[in-house]
């Protein structure tokens, strides 16, 4: 799997910015389509305790990483359920593991063993961004789901 670098994410953000509302639905279509199994489980029950602003900005970032990952590598094919399932096994272990006190160091762990350490940074920086800004859309309830969420579709879609 080729390396996703940080201007291609840009790129892809700076895309997504520029589309009319129902270029954007499109887009989140092509990704439904594309990745079924990945797209249904954004919206499952087990995102229940995330804001809907959350689950909206999961789902936007979960695109960026698709449409990131497909423009520099190429269609991936489709992933499962269990591949899902033991990719956030492992991730949410790693986390759990983690003695560390503060959040962005208990996210060191990850960026140790990973071919993807932009998409990885994108992430990280996703969740963390307005750690202090009281406006801030992602809790931080919200920060461990969405950002193990992100990396567990990193995992699935860059292993090919």
């Amino acid at each position: 799997m080729e390396f996703v670098s940080e201007k291609i994410i840009d790129a892809i953000i700076e895309e997504l910015d520029d589309l009319a509302d129902e270029q954007y639905e499109q887009s989140m279509e092509d990704f439904a389509e594309a990745q079924p199994v990945l797209f249904a489980w954004l919206f499952s029950e087990q995102f229940d305790l995330l804001s809907e602003d959350e689950k909206g900005y999961l789902q936007y970032l979960a695109l960026i990483a698709w449409l990131s990952i497909v423009r520099v590598n190429g269609p991936v094919e489709a992933v499962s359920e269990d591949q899902i399932g033991e990719a956030e096994e492992k991730n949410f272990e790693v986390l759990e593991n983690s003695a560390a006190k503060k959040f962005r160091d208990r996210l060191d762990p990850f960026f140790e063993n990973t071919s993807q350490e932009d998409l990885l940074a994108f992430a990280e920086e996703a969740v963390l961004e307005s750690e202090d800004d009281p406006e801030s859309f992602v809790t931080r309830e919200g920060r461990e789901p969405i950002f193990i969420a992100m990396k567990t579709i990193v995992d699935v879609l860059t292993a090919g």
